[in-house]
C-alpha cells in the first residue's frame, strides 16, 4: 500500500485541528505516520494552512497519493504546481530558474488575493458591528422617548392631582373659617 498524505484530526469536540501528515495506507486515521508535512485549522476566516510545500513536493514525486482534501489543501498552497513545474525542469522543458520565477509569480498573486479576501471579511465585519451600534442607538433614543413622554404624563397627572387637591382645600377653609365667624 502506498504511503498516503491525509489529514490527522486533534482538537476538542466542534473544534476540529488538523494535522496534514504522510502515513502508511493501512494505518488508521488518527494513528501511526510517517513524517508530519503542516496544520489546517478549518474554523479561521479563511482558513489557515502551514504547510511545508518541499516536503510535501518531495513525496509527491516519491508517488504519495494525497486525499481528496490534501489534494485540495496541496493546490491551494501551491504545492502541486511546484511538483508539475518540477518535472518540467527534470524533463528539459524549462530551467530551474523559470521554474522558480514562475512560482513565485504564482504565490504573490495567490496572497495578495488571499489578503483581499481578509480585508473584505474584516470590512464586512466592521460595516455589520456599525449597524448593530446605530440600531441599537436609533432602539435606545426611542426608549428613552417613550420613558420620557411616560414620565411627562405622569408629572401632568400628578400636577392635575394636586391643583385639584389645592382647590378642594381652598373650597373647604373658607367654609371652615365661615362656621366659626357664624357663632
Amino acid at each position: 500500500m502506498p504511503a498516503r498524505i491525509r489529514l490527522q484530526r486533534h482538537g476538542k469536540k466542534n473544534q476540529p485541528f488538523y494535522h496534514i501528515v504522510v502515513a502508511d495506507g493501512r494505518a488508521p486515521r488518527d494513528g501511526r505516520f510517517i513524517e508530519k508535512l503542516g496544520t489546517y485549522n478549518p474554523l479561521t476566516n479563511p482558513a489557515t494552512i502551514i504547510l511545508d510545500v518541499d516536503k510535501a513536493v518531495q513525496w509527491l514525486k516519491n508517488g504519495a497519493q494525497p486525499s481528496d482534501t490534501c489534494r485540495r489543501i496541496l493546490s491551494y498552497k501551491g504545492a502541486l504546481l511546484k511538483r508539475h513545474l518540477q518535472i518540467g525542469v527534470e524533463k528539459g522543458a524549462i530551467s530551474q530558474e523559470q521554474a522558480d520565477v514562475k512560482f513565485n509569480e504564482w504565490l504573490q498573486a495567490k496572497e495578495a488575493k488571499i489578503a483581499a479576501a481578509k480585508s473584505e471579511n474584516e470590512s464586512k465585519l466592521r460595516d455589520v458591528k456599525r449597524d448593530r451600534l446605530e440600531s441599537e442607538k436609533k432602539f435606545n433614543e426611542a426608549k428613552a422617548a417613550a420613558v420620557a413622554a411616560k414620565r411627562k404624563a405622569a408629572a401632568e397627572a400628578e400636577a392635575a392631582a394636586k391643583a385639584e387637591a389645592a382647590a378642594e382645600s381652598a373650597e373647604e377653609a373658607p367654609a371652615a373659617e365661615e362656621a366659626p365667624a357664624a357663632e
